[in-house]
């Protein structure tokens, strides 16, 4: 779509075309000719991840106000549609991924299969595939699509699994061995007469936040090489209005309008920016972040996560060329003020039975709530380790949770230090008893904790990557460093020339670390295969496989309860630690 008149605005030092989107409109001399357009509404989510109960703490608020869960999401998707045939005719749903992965017990006890089977009742019809959907790998998410029950688990609430009614879409994720997409990369749908094209991807980087045993035999391409290759083929095909549904995102720097565009920036915005103008627009995610933004000419947006908002896109499409003459969008939150849907109700219901009562067991208490709220080590809120690299500090429970890391390994494994990715952190824990539920519904993925070697060279370079590649990892309360704010970050062919670290500040236990000593250090599974980036920790020797994450955790709540949200002063700056 190339449309004149178009607003401009400059990011950083880059002509990158970003403003806060009221609507992508056509000239008016273009906007009288010719027959009535086709409205068409698009209806978006994005980052579900099997949130079927309505989240509790921060990620159950957004724009003030208590939202999500699938009960009131499919009331709200049936409200947006309308109550006319047509209406209901010319509306879509899609998705830009994470539907599933890192959910809530309820939903992962199954294998997410009770999300799958919520997003049927509530109509969805296409989405892309997000890097969670790899979590479990390939040939999961192929039976996830296409029915049967787990290998190992069987149907464990008793009844058959049928699959996705809906079309995972796949452009950029080929199967090594044969070049050929693992799924179906786009789709097409006719609305009274005019073709709108679908193509769904996720982000290239998959590999470097997904464990290596989840992309096995995968190999990723770059998102707007690929969205450029695929809008060819749809406008072969006739299909001149193309929308991308992309799991890869950006965020507001400034401002939490939900329907703003305040400093937008992210990886998203350089893939836009490189998209082929046949692209109209473009529904993201992995960010978490709420935003609707107009980016080289094209509709982006993003609808915030678990299930909080959706995303009411309306398009005009010019019957007679079958371009899009019009976009615009808006987030409206799913509030929890509407009737539930029974039919999710009766769905909730029959796996809250299933489950059975080892969701309920309190195996801990905490004395106040414990967030997973990162300080902002670098920059300025709102602090994103998605986006901007080496910004975020510690988290009262990230800290927690590497306590419990290390107490699960200093005795048998001998580790004096343990790191959490804060990634794996995916929820709050609120003040008072902590149920086996919620305690996974923190600690979602069941990664192994890996013992291993570390000189403290490897530490020191480690720590430099965090600038380069991954977020900042969240440390046991053993560890001690300090941050320049003035040093200069490593490159990815060398992290360890770095100077963000302040050599010399970094302790384990109270004592200085030294390039040559040796040092045991526990990780979780994923980070020890070089997941978010940290490529050292593939070099560590002698490494000894341990308990589950979760498991640890468990057993750290239920000794040291009632537990309390530790201080932040495992990592400090040379704003708080003047150099000497």
């Amino acid at each position: 779509m190339s449309i004149p008149g178009m607003r401009r605005a400059t990011i950083g030092l880059t002509a990158l075309a970003v403003t806060a989107l009221g609507a992508v409109t056509a000239a008016p001399d273009q906007a009288e000719a010719g027959p009535k357009p086709v409205d068409v509404k698009l209806l978006a989510i994005n980052d579900l991840h099997g949130n079927l109960e309505p989240p509790s703490g921060s990620s159950g608020t957004i724009a003030g106000q208590n939202a999500g869960g699938v009960e009131y999401l499919a009331t709200q998707l049936a409200k947006l549609r309308g109550d006319s045939k047509k209406k209901q005719e010319h509306t879509i749903t899609v998705a830009a991924g994470d539907l599933i992965g890192a959910s809530p017990l309820l939903s992962a006890a199954f294998h997410d299969e009770p999300t799958i089977e919520a997003l049927n009742l509530a109509g969805l019809d296409f989405a892309s595939v997000g890097n969670h959907e790899f979590d479990e790998g390939a040939s999961e998410l192929l039976r996830i699509q296409n029915g049967g029950c787990h290998p190992v688990d069987g149907c464990a609430d008793g009844t058959p699994y049928k699959g996705a009614e809906f079309q995972y879409l796949s452009a950029n994720a080929f199967k090594t061995a044969t070049g050929k997409p693992l799924l179906p990369p786009y789709a097409v749908k006719k609305v009274d007469g005019v073709k709108v094209g679908f193509i769904g991807m996720t982000l290239e980087g998959t590999p470097e936040i997904v464990s290596q045993q989840g992309v096995a035999g995968l190999t990723f391409a770059d998102e707007a090489d690929t969205a450029n290759r695929y809008a060819r083929i749809l406008q072969a095909q006739g299909v001149q209005s193309i929308v991308v549904l992309l799991h890869e995102g950006g965020v507001q720097t400034t401002g939490s309008d939900i329907n703003g565009c305040a400093g937008f920036s992210g990886p998203i915005v350089d893939i836009v920016n490189r998209m082929d103008p046949a692209i109209d627009a473009v529904v993201s995610g992995h960010t978490h972040q709420a935003y609707n933004c107009e980016v080289n000419g094209k509709l982006v947006t993003s609808a915030s996560s678990f299930g909080r908002l959706v995303t009411d896109i309306d398009l005009s499409i010019d019957r007679q060329t079958g371009d899009v003459r019009t976009a615009k969008a808006n987030n409206v939150v799913v509030t929890r003020d509407v009737a539930k849907d029974p039919a999710q109700t009766t769905l909730i219901n029959h796996y809250k039975t299933a489950l059975g009562p080892v969701a309920t067991k309190v195996v801990g208490q905490t004395s106040a709530a414990i967030t997973k709220t990162p300080e902002v080590l670098i920059g300025s809120a709102p602090c994103d380790y998605k986006v901007i690299k080496g910004s975020c500090g510690e988290s009262a429970l990230g800290n927690v949770i590497a306590d419990a890391q290390l107490a699960a390994t200093d005795d048998e494994q001998g580790a004096v230090a343990a790191f959490m990715n804060p990634g794996g952190v995916r929820a709050d824990l609120d003040a008072g008893p902590v149920t086996y539920e919620e305690a996974f519904t923190v600690q979602p993925f069941a990664n192994n904790l890996v013992t291993l070697d570390l000189t403290g060279a490897q530490l020191y370079c480690m720590l430099e990557q965090q600038f380069v590649a991954g977020p900042v990892l969240l440390p046991s309360s053993t560890v001690r460093y300090v941050v320049d704010l003035n040093g200069t970050t490593g490159t990815t062919a060398d992290p360890c020339s770095g100077t963000r670290i302040v050599r010399g500040s970094l302790t384990i236990g109270g004592t200085a670390v030294t390039a040559d000593a040796t040092y045991r250090i526990t990780v979780n599974n994923f980070l020890a295969g070089g997941g978010d980036g940290f490529s050292v920790l593939t070099g560590g020797k002698n490494m000894v496989t341990g308990p589950i994450d979760l498991d640890a955790f468990v057993a750290y709540l239920t000794e040291k309860s009632p537990v309390s949200a530790p201080a932040l002063d495992r990592i400090r700056t040379t704003a708080e630690v003047p150099a000497a």
